[in-house]
């Protein structure tokens, strides 16, 4: 299991008494469904629905074979929302990401063939793999949601999300994302290899027959709807917060780029993606405000990617998770 997103009061209620009984019901039943597919990853469900709640995109890192593809797949069949999946190569090039316009001889016009970019969730497989011309296609797919061709702007569907992967492992023949595009994802979700009893659990399932190119026959179905899921997100909108937790999230934030290790800290943009992510597990917890131990929760996916090391800190071993914890150990927490 990923340790991204943790509750500090016990394990996310699947039903809620107050407000919004029925979307945060139909939620925690897409985790639940996912479960059927994805064995042990219950935390990394959680952070992509978190994405979700706050309309924000996801950077994944994991060596292969982790289920990266499979957790994306088995939560758009649970969410009733279409997915594809692009495999990101040295040699693609943005009009095969964004579609293009292609003439046709019948008509002897040009018409705009949409390419994969138009669905619900994009996995971008290896992204860091493709130079960086074709990385920036994305830009405007992930912060305006629409794509221009030929000046003219094309919204994408809604929800939409970008889930990009990257191997941590290797790096030859790779081009880095620039921090303005790694500050454009909200959370990033590190998948460790599984523990024994994971790995024991999931080889059962698949000696049991489990074909994970087949979610139907695992009995993944769908069990919320993009309505629900919208539903949820006004719901999250209504979460309160106190002032003197605003005051703790940019205190957070600004005490990262005070930190002697580190080039660049967390930007406006990351303060504002904090509270974001903190609101949507508050909701997720039960709760119509926001806590500092919100904040710490998810602190970790939220800023993690945001954070620069200096070159000598690296070579002396430090981690932007080390800088985190540095962080919200220090920054006092209001009471």
């Amino acid at each position: 299991m990923t340790d991204d997103v943790t509750d500090p009061n016990g394990p996310i209620p699947t039903t809620k008494s107050d407000v919004g009984a029925d979307a945060h019901a139909a939620l925690a039943r897409v985790r639940g469904e996912v479960g059927k597919a994805v064995v042990g990853n219950d935390s990394a469900v959680t952070t992509l629905l978190i994405a979700l709640l706050c309309r924000g995109h996801v950077l994944v890192e994991g060596v292969p074979g982790v289920a990266k593809t499979l957790l994306v797949r088995a939560l758009a069949s649970s969410l009733e929302l279409s997915t594809t999946r692009i495999q990101f190569t040295p040699d693609l090039m943005p009009g095969d990401v964004t579609g293009s316009l292609v003439y046709d001889t019948r008509s002897a016009e040009f018409s705009f063939r949409e390419g994969p970019v138009f669905t619900n969730l994009m996995l971008a497989d290896e992204i860091n793999r493709t130079p960086p011309k074709t990385q920036a296609s994305l830009l405007e797919a992930m912060e305006e949601r629409q794509v221009s061709v030929d000046g003219a702007p094309r919204p994408l569907p809604e929800p939409f999300a970008v889930i990009a992967t990257q191997n941590p492992v290797e790096h030859e023949g790779t081009y880095p994302l620039p921090e303005a595009q790694l500050d454009r994802f909200l959370l990033k979700i590190v998948l460790p290899l599984p523990s024994r009893e994971v790995e024991v659990e999931m080889l059962g399932r698949h000696a049991a027959g489990f074909d994970p190119r087949d979610l139907a026959a695992a009995g993944v179905r769908a069990v919320a709807t993009p309505a629900d899921l919208e539903r949820a997100r006004g719901e999250v909108a209504a979460v309160s917060v106190d002032p003197a937790v605003l005051g703790y999230v940019v205190d957070v934030c600004s005490a990262t780029r005070q930190s002697p290790s580190v080039a660049l800290g967390v930007s406006p943009r990351g303060t504002t993606a904090l509270l974001a992510t903190a609101r949507a597990w508050a909701w997720m917890c039960g709760r119509t405000f926001v806590t500092p131990d919100d904040v710490k929760a998810l602190a970790h996916p939220t800023l993690r990617h945001r954070i620069q090391l200096r070159p000598e800190a690296e070579l002396e071993g430090v981690t932007t998770s080390a800088v985190l914890d540095t962080v919200l150990n220090a920054v006092p927490v209001p009471r």
